[in-house]
């Protein structure tokens, strides 16, 4: 049982017993036969399948919901009695922003891996919000404020954000006095989960401001938007930790500083409606403790 859940599980996660079969190392027969017992196990159609696309029915969206919690835990129960109360073992899913990801967090979780030789990672780097409960994520580090009641959260500290461009674009195109002057210049746009970011946040005598910009570019790569940036294409607004070098080596200019935008939070997201196992817990802790680069981090206190 324990086994079709978990084969289950991956159906969904890869959109397709090809892929989980693939992932397991199953022939297509096995994967049929074993979702074919575990919906006859419970008496009802777990999936809806068509020859393009899988998704779970209501009492399969029940099931998952179930089956990542007795997963979890009995992952947890097998690391306890088999290694002792010391040593942790299973596999967390983890998603971050990917200059965060790979220039923070990173490091970070190999040193955790270095001390806790059983412990497994699944790092998935993207500047989209993964969805958590349907990407089956344990944790997610996130830029911004969190509206979303079922996470939880633990709060890392800010990060300063800078609009910066390249000396090549300023020569050509002039340097912006004030945010205004931005409607004159081509500025490259973040998309975040669908949605360009093209309203730009300002300090204006102690309130902020958001003012409109468009340009010829735009991306859900940070790293893209930095590089278009450095090679004169507009200019961006970016994360202090991910242009400070860039900054300091003359490859790019901060602007506007006298209207810095404000600080942006930086967020551990986990889900909300079971408590977090030991490994989780362990890698929070330890994320909390590093603290961001460049911010201060909040007071400890216990998940």
């Amino acid at each position: 049982m324990l086994d079709n859940l978990a084969l289950f599980l991956l159906i969904v996660e890869k959109g397709g017993m090809a892929a989980a079969g693939r992932e397991m190392g199953l022939a297509p027969a096995t994967v049929s036969a074993r979702l074919a017992a575990l919906e006859g196990h419970f008496g009802a159609q777990l999936l809806y399948r068509t020859t393009r696309s899988l998704s779970p029915t209501a009492e399969g969206r029940l099931l998952l919901e179930g089956a990542r919690r007795v997963l979890a835990e009995m992952d947890e129960l097998d690391a306890s009695v088999r290694l002792g109360a010391d040593r942790l073992a299973g596999t967390l899913r983890i998603t971050a922003p990917i200059d965060l990801g790979r220039n923070w967090l990173v490091p970070l979780l190999d040193d955790a891996l270095a001390e806790q030789p059983d412990l497994r990672v699944d790092l998935h780097l993207s500047d989209s919000y993964a969805d958590l409960v349907d990407g089956a994520y344990d944790l997610a580090l996130r830029y911004g404020d969190l509206h979303d009641s079922n996470l939880r959260v633990r709060g890392l500290g800010e990060v300063r954000r800078v609009i910066c461009a390249s000396p090549a674009y300023l020569a050509r195109a002039g340097t912006p006095a004030t945010p205004a002057d931005l409607a004159a210049h081509n500025c490259l746009v973040m998309r975040f989960s669908g949605s360009p970011d093209r309203h730009w946040p300002f300090s204006f005598d102690g309130s902020v401001r958001r003012v409109t910009v468009r340009g010829d570019r735009t991306s859900n790569d940070s790293e893209l938007i930095r590089h278009w940036c450095e090679a004169g294409h507009g200019v961006a607004l970016k994360s202090d930790a991910e242009v400070a070098r860039h900054l300091e080596s003359g490859r790019l200019v901060a602007l506007l500083q006298d209207y810095e935008a404000p600080p942006w939070p930086v967020q551990l997201v986990f889900p909300g409606d079971r408590p977090p196992s030991r490994r989780l817990r362990y890698v929070i802790e330890r994320l909390v403790a590093a603290g961001l680069p460049d911010g201060h981090g909040p007071a400890a206190r216990p998940i």
